[in-house]
């Protein structure tokens, strides 16, 4: 047995003839695509994660970045805690801080102990208005992102806010 069989003179003349009478195929039309979906830039205090890059964000949320100062609103009013953080942010961007913890509070999460609640029945006022004053443009163009702080930090009753670089001065190196 040698292994391999020789092809006849038949099978020969057969597979000349079907390569004489073959035509290319024309190309199948390509497939109708969904059209392409543009990415939509995400508001940096959206989601919190926005103004960070990968790897300050993920140190961030193991709580391994340590804040460069904190301010703990808990007994303030809700008028006395929104001048407090914005003094707060704009004197920890002048003099240079990059991540600060703003500690809210969660609020109040048992049953209705508080003597008076004045008909509204809210709790954690300051938690919910916090978020919202950092929109506000005087606080929002300071702002790089926010982000739920780590447990260690405060957790759900507290927030990092990671400041924007403050502008450099003219003719001053970086």
């Amino acid at each position: 047995m040698s292994g391999k069989r020789r092809t006849t003179s038949e099978e020969r003349a057969l597979f000349e003839q079907v390569v004489k009478e073959a035509r290319p195929r024309l190309p199948k039309p390509p497939p109708d695509m969904p059209p392409k979906i543009r990415a939509v830039p995400r508001n940096s205090n959206a989601k919190g994660e926005g103004g960070l890059d990968g790897g300050t964000a993920a140190k961030l949320k193991r709580g391994l970045l340590e804040p460069e100062a904190r301010l703990d609103l808990h007994g303030y009013t809700e008028d006395a805690a929104h001048l407090a953080l914005t003094r707060f942010l704009t004197s920890a961007r002048r003099r240079g801080f990059r991540l600060v913890l703003v500690v809210t509070g969660k609020g109040s999460t048992q049953g209705d102990d508080a003597p008076f609640t004045m008909g509204y029945g809210r709790r954690g006022v300051l938690k919910a208005a916090v978020p919202r004053w950092l929109k506000e443009a005087a606080l929002a163009s300071l702002i790089a992102a926010t982000m739920a702080a780590h447990r260690k930090h405060g957790g759900a009753g507290a927030l990092y806010i990671y400041l924007r670089k403050p502008p450099r001065a003219e003719g001053l190196p970086r």
